[in-house]
């Protein structure tokens, strides 16, 4: 199973990209995290089937309605296992 680094970019704080984000990764069966960063970025790992991953990372190029994404860096890292998928803090 893939495991993803994601680093999103734009108007992505203040603006439910996390809330929303887990709850299209519950949608598509996908686990891990999703945390905003304090440069103003979103950052989230995520693990599951390639075919969720592709729908969950398609979804992150556009984020939710109030969302105004520049740009979504996707890098492959080592499988963690994750349960579940939360918003860290």
């Amino acid at each position: 199973m893939p495991h993803l680094n994601l680093h999103i970019t734009g108007k992505v704080q203040g603006v439910f990209y996390r809330d929303t984000t887990k709850r299209k990764a519950h949608e598509f069966g996908v686990h891990g995290f999703v945390r905003n960063q304090p440069d103003g970025t979103v950052y989230a790992e995520v693990e599951g089937p390639q075919e969720a991953l592709n729908a969950l990372v398609a979804w992150c190029h556009k984020g939710p309605e109030q969302a105004v994404v520049t740009a979504v860096t996707v890098t492959e890292g080592d499988m963690v296992g994750f349960e579940g998928f939360e918003i860290r803090r």
